[in-house]
């Protein structure tokens, strides 16, 4: 079955400013996984002076990486005062359970899950690079700190020593401390935790570019540290797909690999079929080819509609129960033509 909404007309949404610190949507109370902060599908806001899209990342606290799959038409250096930046709305929540904090690393996101599940607040962060990966798992967190001191192994040591740029063995809290203002720090061997950034850094949010850390921006660092207790479950995982239902129509969100990794477009179409096997609970339902493969090919990481499916007859007008009647299935999904 088509998807109305793919040939819609899509509505535009410009902001005028940005929020001061996390996105935090609601949770949708039907069990859905797709969130979005503004109404509209697509999202923009204007340069407000001659600027980079690093800049315009900062003030909507988006990752690197992100705002510039969602522009890749703009000049990432040079975007002129007046011209229009798209700006994140919609997201696929990560499969993992709706608790603690996801860190999900192929998007550069995290997702905080404050108790009551009403919520879910949501923050861009960098990861390890390729040399430095951040461990995947689940795991905890096992101490806060505001105002770290940081204490760089002697393999980091040597490594900035090799460029000419050496370390104390202790760098004290400050405007120049990698660690930032705050560290949650996590169960994991290794000394890795979730922490701010130096001011000489904070450009690098969103990208592959610790030494295995999880670097954010200090406002969002603030709220999370605020927020997540000792003990707070921390999953990490690595979803370069995503799949999941809002308002009975299905969405793909795809991202590109990270750095050092490589998967073809015959194992995407494949993990993302499986993907949508396990929502749909169908063999296979009858989705939108075109628009799949236009997702696994940009890489975007927007969510895109691929299926749509009956609501429950509870929630259709008379005329949709009767025509249901003739062509849908006991499972809820339409199978006409």
């Amino acid at each position: 079955m088509g998807i109305r909404s793919l040939n819609a007309v899509l509505t535009l949404s410009l902001l005028a400013s940005a929020s001061a610190f996390a996105t935090t949507y609601d949770m949708p109370s039907n069990g859905d996984t797709v969130v979005m902060e503004y109404a509209d599908p697509v999202a923009f806001t204007h340069a407000e002076q001659d600027e980079t899209l690093l800049d315009v990342a900062l003030r909507y606290r988006l990752g690197q990486a992100e705002i510039v799959r969602l522009n890749q038409k703009v000049d990432r250096w040079h975007v002129k005062k007046g011209e229009i930046v798209r700006i994140a709305n919609r997201r696929i929540l990560p499969d993992t359970p709706h608790d603690g904090i996801t860190l999900n690393l192929s998007e550069y996101r995290m997702y905080y899950y404050p108790p009551g599940g009403r919520q879910v607040m949501s923050f861009a962060h960098g990861i390890g690079r390729q040399d430095w990966k951040t461990p995947l798992g689940k795991t905890t967190v096992i101490k806060k700190v505001k105002d770290p001191s940081w204490h760089p192994p002697e393999s980091i040591r040597r490594e900035h020593a090799a460029m000419g740029d050496p370390l104390p063995e202790v760098v004290p809290p400050g405007p120049h401390n990698p660690l930032g203002a705050y560290a949650l720090y996590l169960n994991l061997p290794g000394d890795y935790r979730i922490h701010g950034t130096d001011i000489d850094k904070i450009y690098g949010i969103g990208m592959q570019i610790t030494h295995g850390c999880v670097r954010m921006y200090p406002e969002d660092i603030a709220e999370l540290y605020s927020h997540a207790p000792v003990g707070t479950t921390v999953y990490i995982v690595k979803q370069p797909i995503k799949v999941g239902w809002l308002n009975n129509t299905l969405y793909i969100e795809a991202h590109p690999d990270l750095e050092g990794e490589e998967m073809s477009q015959d194992q995407r179409y494949a993990v993302a079929l499986d993907l949508i096997r396990k929502v749909t609970k169908e063999e296979m339902p009858d989705f939108d080819q075109t628009a799949l493969n236009q997702a696994l090919h940009a890489l975007d990481g927007e969510p895109t509609p691929i299926y749509e499916r009956l609501p429950p007859l509870e929630q259709q007008p008379e005329g949709a129960q009767q025509r249901e009647a003739h062509g849908a299935s006991s499972d809820g999904y339409y199978h006409g033509t």
